[in-house]
């Protein structure tokens, strides 16, 4: 039987790093992909596979695209596609940091890393911004319902689709502005996250209401904040049976519906955006039938 990666479900970890690869060797992806599988399975580390990664299998997963070009958008959505992404999660960064080694050595035939970001949780759950993150997330069988594949098709039952970008704040920016300002963009109060009956249609909340989409537009969040020497903002993580209740919230977001463009870009904005598909497990390890592996 198969199962669902468990990172995916777990509440975000207090440290983490997102490492994003590259294909270098097309015709050793398979054994590398091998190898990743017999390192996964557990709670530490979620692993998505991008398109490029999948056709190197020779191979089809139904759903999975690049990262889109959302049409009508008002504001810059890059699109990064990647073609393997791993979500190392723990509670020590040395630990994180081995891993890491480890990982690239285990794929370096067949994937170069090109990028590895480090990130944390913050205040229990908030963003950098100061207001609570992923309030609205489902939880428990309706996480279940909303984040995971289900039916009877092996490899393919117990997956996951996932969407990632990164976002960097002006924090300076937002931070200057008075409280009802701050509140006003979010559509919260950030001293007790209360949602403002009086928001501005701009606001986050109006625009991601995710029961006032058709069908209902619910993701299974999992972002957590990120900094670096020079920037900071936040990693946006969304997990989903299928690409559609993200591409519709990010649609409303980026004024693709209406021309109203959700008032968090206002401070942020992301620089980077991939597709990737998570697989199932399968007897403790990552199940890559679909992939013919």
């Amino acid at each position: 039987m198969s199962d669902y990666q468990p990172g995916i479900l777990a509440d975000v970890p207090t440290q983490a790093r997102y490492l994003l690869f590259s294909i270098v060797s097309e015709k050793n992806v398979g054994g590398a992909l091998k190898r990743l599988a017999a390192e996964t399975g557990d709670i530490d580390i979620v692993v998505g596979i991008g398109p490029a990664t999948v056709k190197a299998c020779g191979k089809l997963i139904p759903g999975l695209t690049p990262f889109p070009e959302i049409k009508g958008a008002q504001v810059d959505l890059p699109a990064t596609q990647m073609d393997l992404w791993c979500w190392l999660r723990g509670n020590d960064r040395g630990e994180l940091v081995y891993r890491t080694h480890r990982l690239r050595k285990l794929l370096a035939n067949g994937f170069r890393c090109d990028q590895v970001i480090d990130a944390f949780r913050f205040d229990s759950g908030r963003d950098l911004s100061g207001y609570e993150d992923g309030t609205e997330n489902p939880v428990g069988e309706e996480a279940m319902a909303a984040g995971i594949v289900s039916g009877s098709v092996a490899g393919l039952n117990g997956g996951s689709f996932v969407a990632v970008q990164q976002w960097v704040h002006d924090l300076d920016a937002f931070l200057s502005r008075p409280q009802v300002d701050q509140d006003n963009t979010f559509g919260r109060r950030k001293s007790d996250n209360e949602e403002l009956e009086d928001a501005p249609e701009t606001a986050h909340v109006k625009r991601t209401a995710q029961e006032d989409f058709e069908p209902p537009a619910f993701v299974v969040r999992r972002s957590m904040p990120w900094a670096d020497a020079e920037q900071e903002g936040l990693i946006f993580v969304a997990f989903g049976k299928s690409f559609a209740a993200y591409r519709a919230l990010l649609t409303r977001m980026a004024g693709g519906e209406d021309g109203q463009v959700d008032a968090l870009f206002s401070f942020t904005r992301p620089v980077s955006g991939s597709y990737f598909w998570c697989p199932p497990v399968h007897d403790d390890r990552l199940d890559l039938r679909a992939l013919g592996l």
